[in-house]
């Protein structure tokens, strides 16, 4: 069952694949979950077997799941990657594989603003992209690092788990390292460490989950690196918050001083279907000039005052969400039923009015 599931997710260009016992299989694309009908249910067997070839029967990976209950890893199938987990319900085994890209989009393609591209010039500090689960970080991510490699002379190092798109150097040295036990480092702290060791420019963390890793990659910016990172946040502002809440309430201060300081810029996203059933990336973008700076290290940080900065900040570079919305709106991509499932009530007066400003300004 298995290679036939895989075989109608590569036609169908599915973004990820879905095996539970009980039930038929299941893909998502273009952001809807998809019954296969023609197939039949998923057994127990099935998603052993799966699990089997998945794993290549590695008594290591079989291992890690018997005592941990699942398994993150990666597989290969007519030389298009997946990256797998693997998990019990009801004492069976449950399997869910996202499709790795091999074909990177442009800049332009991918709807990131051109404001990113100088912000790749920095030769130290901290850039974060952060988003929700499927909200296309790691294609952001990969994008900017392709960007680096076409343009500029530098030693990048890559920390991933999974790797999931093969850069070859250009004008860059690249080292892909992936993460886990028995791979290239066995964790994203550990490999942050091993960079200050290695001559690298810019180091590239394919996630921050915790203070240990967040503390390595404040160490490597001032050390005079450019740190480029992910974390699990939904909007900018949310993104420092959840930094500073790393850390103690005395070491507050401390955090918030070293956030103005190092932090370039932060860009949070969301990928929304769109009304060709496309899916539109909305961006949002944060530069962190003195103002902003100052905000960050006021005793009692404000959410809310942030997003305002961000808001009345676009001669700066900033990109609010409601501006994107707005603009993607004005292009045709979105409707107004769409955006309002993604915005507050009281942010609607404030969208039609930017949606009016941009009407005009494209008249002119």
């Amino acid at each position: 069952m298995l290679n036939k599931v895989l075989d109608v997710a590569i036609k169908e260009d599915a973004s990820d694949i879905h095996l539970v016992p009980g039930i038929k299989p299941y893909l998502r694309v273009k952001r809807q979950l998809v019954e296969l009908i023609d197939f039949p249910m998923v057994g127990k067997e099935d998603t052993q077997f799966a699990f089997e070839e998945i794993t290549g029967k590695n008594k290591f990976k079989n291992d890690i799941f018997q005592s941990e209950r699942k398994l993150d890893t990666s597989f290969e199938y007519k030389d298009i990657k997946f990256r797998v987990n693997i998990s019990l319900s009801n004492n069976a085994i449950v399997i869910t594989m996202r499709l790795i890209k091999d074909i990177l989009p442009t800049f332009e393609e991918l709807g990131l603003p051109l404001v990113l591209k100088s912000l790749l010039n920095q030769s130290q500090g901290l850039i974060l992209v952060t988003g929700k689960t499927n909200s296309g970080k790691s294609t952001t991510l990969n994008v900017m690092i392709d960007r680096i490699n076409q343009t500029q002379e530098k030693k990048i190092i890559t920390l991933e788990n999974p790797i999931e798109f093969v850069h070859h150097s250009n004008k860059s040295i690249i080292v892909q390292k992936q993460i886990g036990l028995q791979e290239d480092a066995r964790n994203f702290s550990e490999g942050v460490k091993n960079a200050l060791r290695e001559d690298a420019d810019i180091l590239v963390i394919g996630e921050i989950r915790d203070k240990e890793t967040m503390d390595t990659a404040i160490e490597m910016a001032e050390s005079g690196h450019l740190v480029v990172g992910t974390i699990h946040t939904k909007s900018c502002a949310e993104t420092i918050d959840r930094i500073i809440n790393f850390y103690d309430i005395e070491q507050h201060i401390n955090i918030k001083y070293l956030m103005s300081t190092l932090l370039r810029a932060i860009i949070s996203q969301k990928l929304i279907r769109g009304t060709d059933n496309s899916l539109v990336l909305i961006p949002e973008v944060m530069i962190i000039d003195s103002v902003m700076a100052g905000s960050i290290r006021k005793e009692k940080f404000s959410i809310s005052e942030i997003e305002d900065l961000i808001q009345v900040g676009a001669d700066k570079g900033n990109i609010g969400y409601l501006y994107s919305f707005a603009k993607a709106y004005v292009e045709g991509k979105l409707n107004l039923d769409i955006i309002k499932n993604y915005i507050e009530e009281k942010n609607y007066e404030t969208l039609n009015r930017i949606i009016m400003q941009l009407k005009v300004k494209n008249k002119e």
